[in-house]
């Protein structure tokens, strides 16, 4: 059996770390000062990647938290990802040329399509990944305030058509909850686009990350973000990577 990789996550507001209730940001919970001191225990602990996102970024549409990414990239032994606040491709090149491995590209694609399409063809597709956030299989947009009219399979076929390797598909019902992964939306958003799909959203337990897992062997999902049920203390990162081998 092949195994998924693990994508420990850091959002970021104000400077710290945060999670949010289904993307509300009046629902905030803190849970660390420092998103720096979160990555360099999430390597301590074996991860190889760390997924960062943005918050205020995501809402205000500037990077708002590039200083932090950029430490984590540069000072750790950690592949970054980074999302929220992307809407340029003066913001692509600024992360890829300063130690970030990937860039996720969410609003910006349902707004201007034929640019990421570029991203794609001039970074490569193994440095863009595109962020599919769905309400009810309606991709969402701008720190999740807003629904688009397309749904994520439709975008996601357009993209890979253009040759995007990569999708992160949030469930937004299900994101901070806790009550597990939507697995049948990732499994029909590989089945359209053929692409690695990185599972957002809903992790709670290690049976969820087995659930992805098994997901995998008959398909191209390939990996799992992992936030809340971190912070929380459900399980430790060294069980989760376990799981995941």
């Amino acid at each position: 059996m092949s195994s998924i990789q693990i994508f420990p996550a850091i959002d970021m507001r104000g400077g710290k770390c945060v999670r949010l209730f289904k993307g509300d940001y009046a629902k905030e919970t803190v849970y660390a000062d420092s998103p720096f001191e979160m990555a360099k225990s999430f390597a301590e602990a074996g991860a190889s990647y760390v997924h960062m996102v943005d918050l205020d970024g995501a809402k205000d549409g500037k990077r708002a938290h590039a200083d932090e990414v950029i430490r984590v990239a540069k000072e750790l032994p950690l592949k970054v990802q980074i999302g929220g606040g992307i809407r340029s491709e003066e913001d692509v090149r600024y992360y890829l040329e300063n130690g970030v491995d990937r860039v996720i590209i969410g609003s910006l694609a349902i707004r201007e399509p034929e640019l990421v399409k570029g991203f794609i063809k001039e970074f490569g597709s193994e440095r863009i990944v595109i962020g599919l956030d769905a309400k009810d299989g309606m991709v969402a947009t701008h720190g999740w305030i807003e629904t688009s009219d397309q749904s994520a399979i439709e975008v996601g076929k357009v993209f890979a058509e253009a040759g995007a390797k990569y999708f992160i598909f949030t469930d937004i019902a299900t994101d901070g909850t806790l009550a597990g992964p939507n697995i049948e939306a990732n499994l029909l958003l590989a089945q359209a686009t053929g692409a690695h799909i990185i599972v957002s959203g809903g992790i709670s337990a290690l049976e969820d990350i087995a659930k992805v897992k098994k997901a995998s062997q008959s398909s191209t999902v390939s990996g799992v973000i992992i936030g809340k049920a971190l912070y929380a203390g459900r399980f430790t990162l060294q069980e989760a990577l376990k799981e995941a081998e």
